[in-house]
């Protein structure tokens, strides 16, 4: 069985000895192609996902052998023990005996926590430290952990931490802050474009365990702070600040890596609130969170009130559960399915009350961006986008902006004067029944960053496909109402509408007159 380990290693990023032995065991992994890549052609694909969903089997039979890449896999993400010989073979044993990697059991060894591959965003070879178990299918994976263990879990790779790193601005900033760390990952990204990190986390494992995570991957320390939400920072400013947040809606803070601890969705909205504050001027602030869909109240107008005076806001629902579903979820992540049916259905009813006190029909699940902009009439979008977008998506994060700073600063005159280009890679697609002479309808799909689509008239269509910064918005709409036998004044009059739509979207770009 698995649990928690009482202890972590004991590796110090302030010992100079300590940190030769952890640049011996990092050389000795990619020796050993303990890597992403090397991880993914050892096991094959179909092993490979079976790891995130916290299935072993083809793992454990693709590593019976004794290379030294197939014992690492069986040491840091299989919990498995090996035999001394085989552990010398792969590592520099002694080193990870002396800081604790490593826990000795006669002439077999095992490993004191997970460590996982982790591909960087420029090819990188990281690796990722988390608690026993947690690299393989997140705390779903655990096995045999007892409910005081679990209180304190730092879970490894996961699909929110990859999509928020994925939509993170990856641009040079002086400072940035990983709020509630965890395991690492986003201070990890961070520290390549950040000259200074500051990570913080209420529980004090995590921060030990993201300073093992960013020693093991040859990155610079970052500044770690214990405590909850902004209170370890005090007035400080950043020009990034990334979360994570435990951001379910659970009753009661049982579970410190997922609960918040507030009320509802309190812990999400009082982040949001308060991270202007703690922004430098054009600042951004990304982070993952849960909200409520409460009965009389529109989502949308929800977290348009949490956006802070300002800021401008880009908030996208990716995913919507009803409440039944949600605690589901929950509960299975807890482990509540296996303590037994009375008990489960407690901890079920639990949930179902929490929701009907507060009137919550759902949850919607997605990103919020804000920037500092300072500007009086901020620009907040808050839309549903469940389909496929394309990572990273940091620089459409940024370009979204820029869209908003134009179209907030050009009046309809200006935007008619205006010279515009098609985005890369959009298409048009023509919809209507085979053989007639015109289509029904007109789209026009992205195949790049958000991969949106939008239906267009005939104008519109015609429009964006002839825009290549040439020529203004207006002598392009008066040929096309030469085309079609339209009065030229009034196709400049409603159109303008059309063309604010098309780049507020990111299928139009702006560009100076001279292309």
């Amino acid at each position: 069985m698995v649990g928690v380990s009482t202890h972590l290693p004991t590796a110090d990023v302030q010992d100079p000895e300590s940190n030769a032995r952890t640049a011996r065991l990092r050389e000795a992994l990619l020796a050993a192609a303990f890597t992403a890549d090397g991880l993914l052609e050892l096991l094959g694909a179909p092993a490979y996902a079976a790891l995130a969903r916290s299935e072993t089997v083809p793992a454990l039979r693709a590593t019976r052998g004794d290379s030294p890449l197939e014992t690492l896999v069986r040491l840091f993400l299989l919990q498995r023990p090996v035999e001394l010989r085989q552990a010398q073979a792969a590592l520099p044993v002694a080193d990870c005996l002396t800081d604790g990697w490593l826990v000795q059991d006669g002439d077999e060894l095992r490993a004191s926590v997970d460590v996982r591959p982790y591909g960087g965003p420029e090819g990188q070879d990281w690796w990722i430290v988390s608690d026993l178990g947690c690299a393989v299918g997140g705390a779903g994976g655990i096995r045999g952990v007892g409910e005081a263990d679990r209180a304190q879990l730092v879970l490894g790779v996961g699909g929110a931490s990859t999509t928020l790193a994925g939509i993170t601005v990856r641009r040079p900033v002086a400072k940035a802050l990983d709020l509630g760390t965890g395991s690492g990952i986003q201070a990890l990204h961070a520290a390549q474009h950040a000259t200074r990190v500051t990570a913080t986390d209420l529980n004090p494992r995590a921060l030990r365990v993201a300073a093992l995570t960013l020693a093991l991957s040859g990155a610079e320390p970052a500044d770690l702070r214990e405590g909850s939400l902004f209170e370890p920072v005090g007035d400080e400013t950043y020009d990034l600040i990334v979360s994570n947040p435990p951001f379910v809606i659970s009753p009661g803070a049982r579970l410190t890596y997922r609960d918040g601890g507030m009320g509802g969705d309190d812990l999400c909205r009082t982040l949001v609130q308060q991270s202007a504050a703690h922004l430098n001027d054009g600042g951004y602030c990304q982070l993952l969170a849960n909200w409520q869909h409460v009965a009389g109240e529109e989502w949308h107008d929800r977290l348009r009130s949490w956006v802070p005076r300002g800021c401008d806001a880009w908030i996208v629902q990716r995913e919507v559960q009803d409440i039944t579903q949600y605690a589901e979820l929950w509960l299975r992540d807890a482990g509540d399915h296996r303590a037994g049916e009375e008990a489960y259905t407690a901890r079920y009813d639990a949930w179902l009350d929490e929701f009907e006190a507060r009137k919550t029909k759902a949850i919607g699940f997605g990103w919020i961006t804000l920037r500092k902009s300072g500007s009086d009439t901020p620009s907040i979008t808050v839309e549903e986008w469940p389909h496929p977008v394309e990572q990273p998506l940091g620089e459409s994060v940024v370009r979204h902006f820029d869209r908003q700073d134009y179209l907030r600063a050009t009046d309809d005159a200006a935007l008619l004067a205006g010279h515009f280009r098609l985005a890369d890679e959009v298409v048009q697609e023509q919809v209507g029944l085979p053989g007639a002479e015109d289509p029904e309808h007109v789209v026009l799909r992205q195949h790049r960053g958000m991969r949106r689509a939008t239906k267009v008239d005939t104008v519109g269509a015609g429009f964006a496909g002839v825009c290549d910064g040439s020529l203004p918005a207006g002598r392009i709409l008066d040929a096309i109402a030469q085309l079609v036998g339209e009065d030229p004044v009034l196709l400049r009059d409603r159109t303008p509408a059309s063309i604010r739509m098309l780049v507020e979207q990111g299928f139009l770009e702006p560009v100076a007159a001279d292309g």
